[in-house]
């Protein structure tokens, strides 16, 4: 493994002889020579032979002499090749992987997925999830924050509104956890910054191109923070820092999908809830897909902004422990963050007080006693905090431009699909 050569580095080694290894991506056999184009981590790397060619996708290791080649993928291609076989498929793959474009339906794709995940066009945009988290982590780190890994099996289902799938726990009812919300706080109280990146469960009956029962949430929660103001900030930093490393981790993935990746203004506009209802001539409680649009269109125009934050939600429209506006209790020290016409991130300012949050719950006519792990945190002294959480998968779909989340989502899980 130290010897061998990467595509993306074969022109560097031009007059030497190396060794490659990686799949059989394509084979053109003309008269006189053949083409073997062997695809690895980095790219795609071309040998001329006159030796019979492996079939497409095996596995291979190809020793030769490094000649530029203007025409040749990356500049360089391999001659005079010793080829190695070191395993071959036993089936062919459900559609050529070399071709440009993907000649196979969502379905068929997700059915096949350990295989039609190799094609460049369908594997980019999980590069580009895995360097966004690298660069949320990078940048949580920068700022303090500590990792944080919190339990998937919680003893009660009070998350959310949202549905949540319950299981069987050594004889006793539990659920899988709808979000890391409840720990993330507690753990301000001991760490005072905290982020993790992991998966988050949701038995929403939804069969639609934006929905998952099973996610990856970027979390972080901030203490002694002044309002949701703070938090805004991070969260600008952290999306700023997830875009760098998606220009400096994943460039070729970036090429291959022709992206044109947004810039982060120093300070993203906000606006407050009522005044985009009054722009948009709409008196709802919530935002509807249609208003996100229109104002993400608006932001765009106006300020020159991908992004917009959307603030001070009706207190009725957030959970519980929601921070309200101190001058306008109706409303919240709540926010969204729009992202091309859609809301890609919530958050904002929570309660700390202990009173508070009995307080809220008797507001809402909700019993204290399925909430009493929770509260224990804060009967100890919390001090102001509040957080956010970005859904990776919805990340990327904007990022990318993809028509579905499931192409964002490594072996997706929604209401039919299990397997693979």
């Amino acid at each position: 493994m130290i010897s061998r050569v990467m595509s993306a580095e074969l022109a560097e080694h031009a007059g030497r002889r190396v060794t490659i290894a990686g799949w059989v991506h394509r084979r053109r056999r003309l008269k006189s020579v053949s083409f073997l184009v062997v695809r690895d981590r980095a790219g795609l790397v071309q040998a001329v032979t006159s030796a019979p060619l492996p079939t497409e996708e095996s596995v291979v290791r190809v020793t030769g002499l490094v000649r530029a080649s203007p025409q040749a993928p990356g500049g360089a291609e391999l001659t005079e090749p010793e080829i190695e076989v070191l395993a071959e498929p036993v089936e062919a793959p459900p559609f050529d992987l070399y071709r440009p474009v993907v000649p196979a339906a969502l379905p068929t794709i997700l059915d096949h997925a350990p295989v039609a995940l190799r094609h460049p066009l369908l594997r980019a945009p999980l590069e580009i999830s895995a360097a966004s988290v690298a660069g949320f982590r990078e940048t949580l780190d920068r700022l303090g924050c500590t990792e944080i890994h919190t339990p998937k099996i919680v003893e009660s289902a009070t998350e959310s509104g949202a549905n949540v799938f319950a299981l069987d726990y050594f004889g006793r009812p539990a659920y899988l956890a709808q979000s890391p919300q409840f720990f993330k706080q507690a753990m301000v109280g001991v760490f005072e910054r905290v982020y993790e990146v992991g998966p988050v469960f949701r038995a929403e009956p939804h069969d639609t191109a934006r929905h998952l029962a099973q996610y990856t949430s970027l979390d972080a929660e901030l203490g002694f923070v002044r309002d949701h103001r703070d938090v805004m900030a991070v969260l600008r930093e952290a999306v700023a820092g997830m875009l760098e490393s998606v220009r400096h981790r994943a460039p070729a993935a970036v090429e291959t999908l022709g992206l044109r990746l947004p810039e982060v203004p120093a300070e993203i506009p906000a606006v407050h809830f009522t005044e985009a209802q009054r722009m948009t001539g709409e008196d709802e409680p919530d935002l509807s897909p249609a208003q996100e649009r229109w104002l993400s269109d608006w932001a765009l125009r106006e300020h020159g902004s991908e992004f917009l934050f959307v603030t001070g939600y009706p207190m009725s429209k957030r959970p519980f422990y929601t921070h309200p506006d101190p001058g306008r209790p109706g409303y919240s020290n709540g926010f969204d963050l729009l992202f091309r016409g859609l809301e890609l991130v919530t958050g904002g300012q929570r309660l700390h007080h202990h009173r508070d949050y009995v307080a809220a719950l008797a507001a809402r006519g909700e019993p204290v006693e399925p909430y009493e792990g929770y509260l224990r945190a804060f009967a100890h002294g919390m001090p102001p905090h509040g957080g956010f959480a970005i859904g990776l998968e919805r990340w990327t779909v904007r990022l990318t431009g993809a028509a579905n989340i499931r192409q964002a989502a490594l072996f997706p899980r929604d209401l039919h699909r299990l397997s693979p």
